[in-house]
C-alpha cells in the first residue's frame, strides 16, 4: 500500500489531464495534443484508476472538474509550466547565441532595422529575433530578452530606461517638394497652408494614434479647426512615412524615427525645426529576464548597443531628458 501511495504518475497522462482541465473538453484536448479523443479518454481513465478518484464529471456536452480534479489541476498546471520554462531555457542556452526583442512595427521598420547592420558587423555570431507587434505582449515571457516600448512615463514598465522623447513634425517627400517648387502644388510656407494639401494620418483606434495625430499638432499651432483638402488614413506610422516618400501628402512624422531620412534629404520639414511639437510620450528600453549578473553576453552586448544608438538619436533630435527619467534602474 505504501508503494502505491508514493508511485509517481506518468507525465503523458498528466499533460492530457491538464489539457482537458484547461479546455473542459476531451475533443479540444485531443486536438491540442495531436492524438485521438479515445486516446485522451483512456489516459484520463487510467489516471483516475491510479489515483482512485474521479477527476471529471462527464455529461453529454459538458465536462466539469470534480473537487479532486480541481486540486490536481492547481499543482499540475504550475508544475508543467515550470518544467516547460526550464526546458526552453536549457534549449536556448545550448543553441546559437540569439537575442529576442519585442517592439512595435513602425519602430522596428524605421529605427531598429536600419541600424542592425552596425550591430551585426561587431557581433556576426549573434542571431536577432524581432517580434514586431502593436499588441502589448507579456513582459514575463521567458523567450524575450528585451522590449522597446512607446508610452507616457506613467505607463512605463518597471525597470524601463528612457531612450528619447517623442517629437511630432510635418514632413513631405522630395516629389511633393519639387512639385511645390515648380508651382504644380500649393505652397507650404506656414502651417495654415496645410488646408490646401492632403494630410496623411494614422488611425487605428489606439491611445497613441489619438494622442499623437494631426489634431494634437494643429491645436499646438492654434489651428484646431483646420480642414485639409483631403485625408488619407492608414494603420501604421511607417505606412504614413512611405506615403510621404511617394509624394502622396504631408505626414505628421515621429522625429526620432525619421531624422535619418531628413538628414539624407529623402524627407523634408517644410516648416523647419521651429514647428516641431514635443510631447510627453517617450521611447523606453526594457530589459527582461535574468538580472544583469546572469544575463547572456549577447543580450548584454545588444542592450548596450541599443542604448548607445539611443544616445545618438537624442543628440540628433536635440532631446534633453530630465535626470530622473534618465536614471531609471536597470
Amino acid at each position: 500500500m505504501n508503494r502505491i501511495l508514493h508511485r509517481p504518475l506518468p507525465l503523458d497522462a498528466l499533460r492530457s489531464f491538464e489539457a482537458v482541465a484547461r479546455r473542459l473538453s476531451f475533443s479540444a484536448a485531443a486536438e491540442e495534443m495531436h492524438v485521438t479523443q479515445p486516446a485522451i479518454s483512456r489516459q484520463i481513465k487510467a489516471l483516475e484508476d491510479e489515483l482512485g478518484a474521479t477527476l471529471f464529471h462527464r455529461a453529454t456536452r459538458k465536462v466539469e472538474l470534480t473537487s479532486a480534479g480541481a486540486a490536481l489541476q492547481r499543482v499540475v498546471s504550475a508544475a508543467l509550466a515550470q518544467i516547460d520554462t526550464s526546458v526552453r531555457q536549457i534549449r536556448m542556452s545550448q543553441s546559437r547565441a540569439m537575442v529576442s526583442v519585442t517592439t512595435f512595427p513602425s519602430f522596428a521598420s524605421l529605427w531598429l532595422m536600419p541600424r542592425l547592420p552596425d550591430f551585426e558587423r561587431s557581433h556576426p555570431d549573434a542571431d536577432i529575433r524581432i517580434s514586431a507587434t502593436d499588441r502589448l505582449v507579456e513582459l514575463d515571457d521567458v523567450e524575450l530578452d528585451l522590449a522597446l516600448r512607446h508610452c507616457r512615463p506613467e505607463r512605463a514598465p518597471a525597470g524601463a530606461q528612457r531612450m528619447f522623447g517623442e517629437v511630432l513634425t510635418p514632413v513631405i517627400g522630395t516629389r511633393l517638394a519639387d512639385a511645390i517648387d515648380r508651382g504644380d502644388a500649393p505652397p507650404l510656407r506656414r502651417a495654415a497652408d496645410l488646408a490646401a494639401h492632403t494630410l496623411l494620418e494614422v488611425e487605428d483606434g489606439s491611445n497613441q494614434a489619438s494622442a499623437l495625430g494631426w489634431p494634437t499638432w494643429l491645436n499646438a499651432q492654434g489651428l484646431g479647426k483646420l480642414t485639409p483638402r483631403r485625408w488619407i488614413r492608414m494603420n501604421f506610422n511607417h505606412q504614413q512615412v512611405q506615403a510621404a516618400l511617394a509624394g502622396q501628402g504631408v505626414a505628421l512624422a515621429f522625429l526620432p524615427m525619421v531624422h535619418d531620412a531628413l538628414a539624407r534629404g529623402d524627407l523634408i520639414e517644410p516648416f523647419g525645426p521651429s514647428l516641431r511639437h514635443h510631447t510627453a510620450w517617450c521611447y523606453w528600453f526594457v530589459p527582461l529576464g535574468p538580472t544583469l549578473a546572469t544575463r547572456r553576453p549577447e543580450v548584454e552586448a545588444f542592450g548596450n548597443w541599443v542604448r548607445a544608438q539611443a544616445v545618438l538619436t537624442r543628440q540628433a533630435i536635440g532631446d534633453v531628458p530630465d535626470a530622473e527619467a534618465e536614471a531609471l534602474p536597470d
